[in-house]
């Protein structure tokens, strides 16, 4: 109603009876025009087959005329040789029992050559006393849910080959991995020695603990005999990792063998080896140089007692655990490194061995190990000499086997190679263990 002395708005009355008109035009489509021109296809075949009715969407999508179709065709002649074999089999026999069936993909022929994929879903019309006398089918366009499936499965199969590629390349660089570590532990093992050789009353044990097994370690160990009753024997790191670091290993495990062979003062097989890795290495621009230990074993076999006479060029004192429980290091201050200068001085050492004390000499791997929850302690040189004295009494490989179980607790925090190499007298009347 309009309120009193206002006049009805005539434009907006008009445009609402204008659009009240399309409204009711849409809903003037004929039951037959939205047969005929929906979305999907439309067909009702009699119980044999025979299509009865087909609207012009699916005929147009064949490219079929109705005169042709409509009484003179059966479904399955729409449909390519695979989708009619499939509606016979199994479309048709479930078709059957249920009363109805939905979303089956076929394919159907299109006049002049070419197939369209298609979902189809069919119900049986049925009269009065529940006997079927026709069947209703739609059909919907798959072309594009086909493409999508098409590309789908064509992005899986080439993430598959992406994934089996990858997994090749993965198998391949474990492979390369596997034979690099495994000739590189050749290489490693052909910087140490064998085997120790026997030593007269005295008893001897070696371990090498290797970092990283993708890269050459420079630590090194030797016991060898020198001539008569003595013994020569070393230890030492040198700098760097690497085929360099091996070539040096090498060159210093021959040097200091043939020079104590020259002349065995501890000193003086120093002093050679670092005349020659100094005139080996200085003058091209790259110097390479070592920490070293070196020293002789002299046994005495009316005492049991060794005289051990030593020297050390810059690496750290050894220590000797003695069988009343106790162990220190032997002090070897003011030893330079080996091969950094042209005349380099060396600090000796002497001291004796008696039965049931040990010689353990070590590289910083061990030392410099990282503990602690945050991995930002070292292990250092104190926590080593009292996990020794721990061991007193103890022949050597017991120590050596001690030691290892050490390194490996320190996982990750061990990033450095490790010698260790232990040199003990066996006690006078060792104890005679139980069995566990």
């Amino acid at each position: 109603m309009c309120r009193n002395g206002e006049q009805p708005d005539r434009h907006g009355a008009d445009e609402e009876r204008t659009a009240d008109a399309a409204f009711a035009a849409l809903l003037e489509d004929s039951a037959d025009e939205l047969y005929e021109c929906a979305p999907c296809g439309y067909l009702s075949t009699l119980m044999d087959g025979t299509i009865a009715k087909i609207n012009a969407t699916l005929l147009d999508w064949l490219g079929l005329e109705r005169e042709a179709v409509v009484g003179r065709m059966r479904f399955t002649d729409l449909l390519t040789v695979g989708g009619k074999l499939y509606h016979e089999t199994h479309f048709a026999p479930l078709l059957r029992m249920q009363g109805e069936i939905g979303g089956i993909a076929l394919e159907m022929k299109k006049t002049g050559g070419g197939r369209i994929p298609v979902l189809v879903s069919s119900a049986l019309k049925r009269g009065g006393s529940g006997e079927p006398q026709l069947i209703r089918t739609t059909i919907f366009d798959a072309r594009d849910r086909r493409a999508y499936e098409e590309e789908l499965l064509r992005g899986r199969k080439a993430a598959e080959a992406a994934r089996k590629q990858a997994d090749e390349a993965r198998k391949q660089a474990e492979a390369d991995r596997a034979r690099l570590q495994d000739a590189l532990a050749v290489l490693q093992q052909s910087l140490l020695p064998d085997i120790l050789p026997e030593v007269p009353g005295m008893e001897t044990a070696a371990y090498y603990h290797t970092a990283h097994p993708e890269r050459l370690g420079g630590d090194f160990y030797d016991v060898f005999p020198i001539g008569g009753n003595r013994f020569g024997f070393f230890l030492g790191d040198v700098c760097g990792k690497g085929p360099q670091a091996a070539a040096v290993t090498s060159l210093t495990r021959y040097t200091l063998r043939a020079a104590a062979l020259h002349d065995p003062d501890p000193v003086s097989a120093l002093t050679t080896l670092n005349t020659v890795l100094h005139a080996r290495y200085a003058g091209g621009g790259d110097p390479r140089y070592c920490t070293a230990v070196f020293g002789t074993l002299e046994p005495d076999p009316e005492t049991g007692n060794v005289a051990v006479h030593l020297a050390s060029g810059g690496h750290p004192p050894v220590i000797i655990v003695r069988t009343d429980g106790t162990a220190d290091f032997l002090p070897t201050p003011g030893g330079l490194l080996v091969g950094i200068l042209p005349a380099a001085r060396f600090a000796d050492a002497k001291t004796v061995l008696t039965p049931g004390d040990t010689l353990l000499l070590y590289t910083d791997g061990i030392t410099e190990a990282r503990t602690g929850e945050d991995r930002t302690s070292l292990y250092g040189d104190e926590a080593l000499l009292a996990f020794a004295a721990g061991h007193a009494g103890k022949p050597p490989d017991a120590v050596i086997q001690a030691l290892t179980g050490l390194l490996n607790s320190f996982g990750e925090g061990l990033d450095d190679d490790t010698a260790l190499l232990a040199l003990g007298v066996p006690a006078a009347n060792p104890q005679t263990r139980s069995p566990e």
